[in-house]
């Protein structure tokens, strides 16, 4: 079930596979020397731009705290061809479990933008990021925008309260025990939760990071973004309920769609996907013409 709400332009202020649940997500191969820039997008050829203009829309993809890029990992079969989903591998999981989480979201984005000019992904692009990802989607759009690079030609944020929702928290201070209570909440350890604490276990220490970025963020206030925008909030979300979700709208003067969904905080993984990805491919659809070399 899903509803719809559209702000007009110019306002101010099929089957899926079976998804993998966020605590049982595997972490990867085991841990190898630091990697270059390029493992930021695995798929992507390290030191070869040329492979970003294969495709003529990348959707580049942010996961949710103490989550991995495998959340998007079997997205591209259900967009359209003409789109390449691009997930953003963070350090301290997978391929790159040996480098140091980042735990404040300033230099997290700038090295982040830094990789996404050096792979040239930002001439034609869209972001989606789900709870901390569309925290970390928004601020990368804005950098990038400061930089004099075009924005996004569309912004995904899902299962996130607004940025200025953010911060003043303490999440990451809690011991293991109780951020395994705080993921159990948000239902996070899935239908069995003595396994999933098993998988949640070893990825305690970058979702305690993780949640260092989120609770120590500070908005900085600044011009509202022009792209168009998406939405999505859960129904029984308990920490980005939809009226937090909803405050999203003062960040574009462009459009912003608000889909509201069955599921808690991680409807990324439940029965409302399908419908999510309907969704993602009918708005990246609608952006036919390729972004113009000087778009801002």
């Amino acid at each position: 079930m899903s509803s719809a709400e559209r702000r007009p332009p110019g306002a101010p202020t099929g089957a899926t596979k079976p998804r993998v649940h966020p605590a049982q997500q595997t972490s990867g191969p085991a841990p190898g020397p630091r990697l270059p820039a390029g493992h930021w997008f695995p798929g992507l050829v390290p030191g070869n731009p040329a492979e970003a203009n294969t495709s003529p829309l990348h959707l580049i993809c942010f996961s949710y705290a103490g989550g991995t890029h495998s959340v998007y990992r079997d997205w591209a079969e259900h967009l359209d061809p003409g789109t390449q989903v691009v997930p953003v591998l963070l350090p301290g999981r997978a391929l790159r479990r040996r480098e140091k989480p980042y735990t404040v979201l300033r230099q997290l984005v700038s090295d982040l933008t830094e990789a996404l000019l050096d792979h040239r992904l930002t001439r034609n692009y869209a972001l989606f990021g789900h709870s901390m990802g569309a925290l970390l989607a928004y601020e990368v759009a804005c950098a990038l925008r400061e930089g004099g690079e075009p924005e996004p030609r569309h912004l995904f944020v899902s299962g996130s309260r607004a940025p200025q929702l953010y911060g003043d928290r303490s999440r990451h201070v809690l011991d293991d025990a109780g951020l395994r209570r705080l993921v159990q909440g948000l239902g996070g350890l899935g239908e069995d939760p003595e396994i999933g604490s098993v998988f949640l276990q070893g990825r305690l220490p970058v979702l305690r990071a993780d949640l260092a970025v989120c609770d120590t963020y500070r908005w900085t206030p600044r011009l509202p973004l022009s792209c168009p925008m998406t939405a999505f909030s859960g129904t029984d979300d308990p920490i980005a309920p939809a009226y937090e979700v909803e405050a999203w709208r003062a960040y574009t003067t462009g459009s912003l769609l608000h889909r509201r969904l069955e599921g808690d905080h991680f409807f990324l993984h439940g029965p409302a996907i399908p419908l999510l990805l309907r969704a993602v491919r009918s708005e990246l659809g609608s952006l036919r013409e390729p972004a113009g070399a000087g778009r801002m």
